[in-house]
């Protein structure tokens, strides 16, 4: 794959994977970043996957621009021919829909002409990709909500968006980890804690996994924000596919 190289000021360079949000694009940019992690470079401080772009950081009196351009583009050489497997994990996210938990189902199922049973059933019926992570810590953009679902955002937001929510916006959904402004349309929330600052893993969730909404029940809610509070619940997860493979 030919990739675009920009440089962000004096510390950072862009690597542009294309202009189409895709999984095949998604996996060649995890592919390119789990080689960063298995192979460090010096002077790479970090690096950040986006929709359809690597954005790596590095000390300048480390690593020259050039050298290091050099450097990825010898690497991008070596990764043709190879692709990342799709993501190895689901995480099962338990969602309580509508009510005081998503006052805005009947919206949603109103704007598209359906029950909101209907939006349920579709909004829970698949698995979708992590693509990556940002807006506030541990709030996951995830790909491939059906269009039929599709609902634009609120005209005016909300000041206040509970922790767990559950939002579409366009053809997007996504789930806020914090208490924030918002203007997704909320049809549910997840007693699951997406970012907890106490934890030696704060995030909960990694780009390159999926997530699957599965409909509970009001006690069903209770009951587990209640085991989360006792420090006695574990997200469910399961294995998808892993590792690499050749191909081409």
């Amino acid at each position: 794959m030919k990739l675009d190289y920009y440089p962000l000021g004096d510390t950072g360079i862009q690597l542009v994977f294309g202009t189409e949000i895709s999984e095949k694009t998604n996996r060649k940019i995890r592919m390119f970043a789990d080689y960063l992690n298995r192979h460090p470079i010096e002077g790479v401080v970090e690096w950040v996957p986006a929709y359809t772009t690597l954005t790596i950081y590095y000390l300048p009196n480390k690593v020259t621009y050039q050298s290091l351009r050099e450097e990825l583009e010898l690497i991008n050489e070596q990764q043709q021919g190879r692709e990342a497997a799709t993501a190895s994990l689901v995480y099962i996210i338990p969602t309580y829909y509508g009510d005081e938990a998503g006052s805005d189902l009947s919206i949603v199922a109103e704007h598209n002409g359906m029950s909101e049973d209907e939006v349920i059933s579709i909004h829970s019926e698949k698995d979708y990709l992590i693509y990556m992570m940002g807006f506030v810590p541990g709030f996951p953009y995830l790909g491939g909500m059906p269009e039929e679902i599709a609902t634009p955002r609120r005209e005016n937001p909300r000041a206040e968006i509970a922790p767990g929510s559950v939002g579409i916006a366009g053809a997007q959904t996504g789930i806020y980890p914090l208490e924030s402004p918002g203007g997704w349309q909320i049809i549910g929330q997840t007693p699951v804690q997406l970012y907890d600052p106490t934890s030696e893993h704060p995030i909960l969730l990694e780009s390159g996994h999926y997530l699957r909404f599965v409909s509970i029940s009001k006690n069903e809610f209770i009951e587990i924000k209640e085991a989360i509070q006792r420090g006695e619940y574990v997200v469910e997860t399961e294995e998808k596919k892993e590792g690499y493979h050749e191909v081409g």
